[in-house]
């Protein structure tokens, strides 16, 4: 059970033999992965590396050779001048101790390792998504920021490199913040397939830097058609089958958990409990990371070495004297501790010692020596996950015959579900005669001291000195960035955003000028959608005062939910006399919302009362950036009670509860820039301009004044509250009564189109009327897509993109009414002579 290969029988034959699953490419293949099944809506089969210390207990000198020697490799091909600059950055769960050994096989590169784990007072320095997720899964949070900031290699380990998504999108992330010119991708097995192999090299000509691929064996995965399907089939077979066979008697087997093979004179299978847990105290080193979550020097290195030799003893000296088979079982993220403490017990102890982990990954386990998951046990969280209660798994663990498990967990992990009568320890316990338990401390990073703050910060700015609004109807807290040059023209800024050399905050795209065409074309759309505005705006503001506050604070998301947080305030007058306070605060794109402005409104308002508003939600990016930065906030400042819940007039994407609609419709606001928005600019943060006590910035464009539209798309939404009051309380009944759960359709659907149209970024597809029509006004659009048959609402749309020579293309079953998509490719060699984009 612990080889891929067992007496001549690949860990792999039985789901290739089921599913036609073949292998192909370097001979290692089948030594370094077998095969195994899972439920999954995307991919069926998986691949179970055999030297990863995951699934499959190993040698831990296999574990940490293998790693190790992938480091000697990256050392030699960077050479020993980028290899004292280099940053090993490990993928979690999966790939945390490898990234920590192939850093140790580089010598002297420090090592840091995403995480699921937020950490109370540990601020954020990046986040990303894996491809099949619609949430943040994986957080950055070094101690010292500035292991992200420099420009040597930055050195990327995970386990296997298939499509190359997540990597690729954690580069282009982190090349947007801090650029370098060099990466390394590190894998165990590079199984991209012959449509992906190119994807590399065309990445790194886009970003404008080297990356590099270094991997143990390389080949292919090759699935014959309907492989996803039958592979959900066989998994719900098998699973049926499971549960049928055992009823309630053995409910370790019920839950997946697969007998030993008859005659196997180590296992024990009776169900019952051997002995109670034995801890032992390792005398870990006071200070010591217990791991790469926060950051691991070389200087950390030299300390657990000096460390190991002793810890490992008194290990050896717990175990029974009799044991000839023992694991060392680590947990999730925690594998590099545990795989060293294994390698240097291998050395000391009369005993066989292999090494494995726990996991979140549920797989089918099959009792086959030509599967590679033989059992499975099943046991709750016992860390208090920041994403709630689950499920963890230990494999091929029970009926392994083993005598002894050492179970390493962090102290965080150390909680009553770890020792509950179905935690994980009991579960050992079933199965295996001695159970010990060793707990590392969690290390948790001093936080820094910081400079005395100002006590008192400015107050929010009004109109008519701060916009065309009336001061009454909002208070921006911002501060004016009106006499400084900060436009850029659209080809540049779309040339250093998609380089990594800006960020889209930094500067501001020259304002569009609308022709008398397009002013026809607003003043038409805002006649005909004036009544299902008001609507809308009726029914979120109606949930929000049922649900959230009877008198909320509304704090609009400047610039697009300015005009929808003013004409809330005007529903909740006109409905029930009520005076709401209403401000604009700025948020970024991977920056985060303005912590300055957010402890603002805490000084002067409950932070339970503040409802975040928005104009609509496209695939949902704000939506998970404002919850994320909500979350680094509370940490840093220990201020609770802001909710990350917004409230948007439309919500095609289905990302938020709190909504008017989800249809996609023109919402004329969007049809223009400042001229609809009070006069105020897209808000601005760069370093230089605003500082740590700073208000992020904006300008108001006074020149614009002949222009503005701002009060009349108000007026003319707020003259017809009173012919849709009726409407609105019908409306709002229903939305109260529903399902108004998120599905985050739209965030499917634009990895879904991301991939077809070849763009592989999900952050250059802008989906939805609204997001659209940004597209054509401020970016170097690509093409347009419509779904068949839109009508009026997307005239404006067909006009922007005639005036830029953008093509529109028609698609059934688009989930929006429209999709704009950004040139992939940028440079300013991507356009003709005269500046539109090109038709590719």
């Amino acid at each position: 059970m612990n080889k891929a290969v067992n007496n001549g029988v690949w860990s792999g034959s039985w789901v290739a033999e089921r599913l036609g699953v073949e292998l192909a490419g370097d001979g290692r293949l089948t030594e370094l992965v077998g095969l195994a099944l899972r439920r999954n809506p995307k991919r069926a089969h998986l691949l179970v590396s055999n030297v990863l210390g995951k699934h499959v207990p190993q040698s831990p000198s296999v574990v940490y050779g293998h790693g190790f020697a992938l480091g000697r490799r990256v050392r030699e091909l960077l050479g020993a001048e980028q290899t004292r600059r280099a940053v090993v950055l490990g993928y979690a769960e999966t790939a945390t101790g490898l990234g920590h050994s192939v850093a140790d096989g580089l010598g002297l590169a420090p090592y840091l390792h995403s995480t699921r784990r937020a950490v109370p007072g540990v601020a954020t320095a990046g986040g990303f998504e894996e491809s099949h997720s619609h949430a943040t899964s994986h957080l950055l949070l070094p101690e010292d920021p500035a292991l992200l900031a420099g420009d040597g290699p930055l050195v990327l380990v995970d386990d296997e490199f298939s499509t190359g998504n997540t990597v690729l999108n954690t580069v282009r992330d982190l090349h947007q913040r801090y650029p370098r010119p060099q990466y390394v991708v590190v894998a165990l097995i590079d199984m991209r397939s012959a449509a992906d192999a190119g994807r590399l090299e065309d990445f790194a000509q886009e970003i404008g830097a080297r990356v590099d691929l270094v991997a143990a064996a390389s080949g292919t995965v090759r699935l014959p058609d309907g492989v996803l399907e039958k592979g959900q089939e066989l998994v719900a077979r098998y699973e049926a089958d499971s549960l049928e066979a055992d009823g309630p008697i053995d409910s370790a087997r019920a839950r997946g958990t697969a007998r030993p093979a008859q005659g196997d004179p180590h296992s024990d299978y009776n169900g019952l409990p051997h002995g109670p847990v034995q801890r032992v105290d390792l005398c870990w080193p006071a200070g010591l990371p217990d791991g790469g979550r926060h950051g691991f020097t070389p200087a950390h290195r030299t300390r657990l070495e000096g460390a190991l030799p002793a810890m490992a003893a008194r290990l050896a000296e717990a175990l029974p004297a009799d044991a000839r088979s023992v694991l060392v079982l680590g947990f999730e993220e925690l594998m590099y501790v545990p795989l060293r403490l294994a390698r240097e017990l291998e050395r000391v102890a009369r005993a066989e010692v292999r090494y494995s982990t726990t996991t979140r990954s549920p797989v089918l386990a099959v009792d086959d020596p030509g599967y590679a998951i033989r059992s499975r046990l099943v046991f709750p969280a016992h860390d208090d996950p920041a994403d709630g209660p689950g499920e963890r798994y230990a494999y091929n663990v029970a009926g392994a015959g083993f005598d002894a498990v050492v179970a390493v967990v962090d102290s965080t992990a150390d909680t009553p579900a770890l020792h509950a009568p179905d935690g994980l320890l009991a579960q050992l316990a079933a199965h295996v005669p001695h159970v010990l338990l060793t707990v590392v401390p969690s290390y948790v990073p001093e936080p820094p001291s910081a400079p005395e703050r100002p006590s008192m910060l400015p107050e929010p700015l009004r109109g008519p000195a701060f916009s065309s609004y009336p001061p009454e109807e909002v208070g921006w807290l911002l501060q004016d960035l009106s006499d400084v040059t900060l436009e850029a023209p659209t080809e540049e800024r779309e040339e250093a955003i998609q380089s990594g050399g800006a960020h889209y905050a930094e500067s501001l795209p020259v304002e569009y000028q609308p022709t008398e065409q397009y002013q026809e074309l607003f003043h038409a759309a805002l006649e005909e959608t004036a009544a299902r505005l008001a609507q809308a705006v009726g029914a979120v503001t109606e949930i929000v005062l049922a649900e959230r506050s009877p008198r909320p604070v509304l704090v609009s998301l400047a610039r697009a939910g300015t005009p929808v947080g003013v004409l809330m305030r005007r529903w909740a007058r006109f409905r029930y006399g009520l005076d709401l306070p209403h401000y604009a605060v700025s948020i970024v794109r991977g920056r985060g919302i303005d912590a300055n402005a957010l402890r603002w409104l805490a000084t002067h308002h409950d932070p339970s009362e503040v409802v975040f508003v928005d104009g609509w939600t496209g695939k949902g990016a704000i939506t998970r950036e404002l919850a994320d930065a909500l979350k680094e906030f509370e940490a840093a400042e220990g201020i609770t009670g802001f909710d990350p819940e917004i409230a948007v007039l439309a919500d095609p994407g289905s990302c938020v509860r709190t909504y008017g609609t989800r249809e996609d419709y023109l919402i004329p606001s969007a049809c223009l820039n400042s001229t609809v928005s009070g006069l105020i600019s897209r808000t601005v943060l760069r370093a230089d301009l605003v500082g740590p006590d700073d208000y992020h910035g904006a300008k108001f464009y006074r020149e614009l004044a002949g222009a503005d539209v701002s009060l009349e798309f108000l007026d003319a939404v707020t003259a017809r509250f009173p012919e849709v009051a009726d409407a609105v309380d019908a409306q709002a009944k229903e939305l109260l009564s529903a399902d108004r759960s998120p599905t985050w359709e739209g965030w499917a659907a634009v990895e879904r189109i991301s991939e077809e149209y070849g763009i592989h970024d999900v952050n250059l597809v802008k989906p939805g009327v609204g997001e659209t029509t940004r597209v054509l006004l401020r970016r170097v659009p690509w093409k347009i897509l419509a779904r068949a048959g839109a009508g009026a609402d997307l005239d404006h749309v067909r006009l922007l993109a005639e005036q830029r020579g953008v093509p529109v293309e028609e698609v059934d079953e688009l989930p929006y009414t429209c999709v704009g998509l950004i040139h992939p490719k940028y440079t300013r060699g991507a356009t003709g002579a005269d500046g539109k984009a090109v038709t590719v």
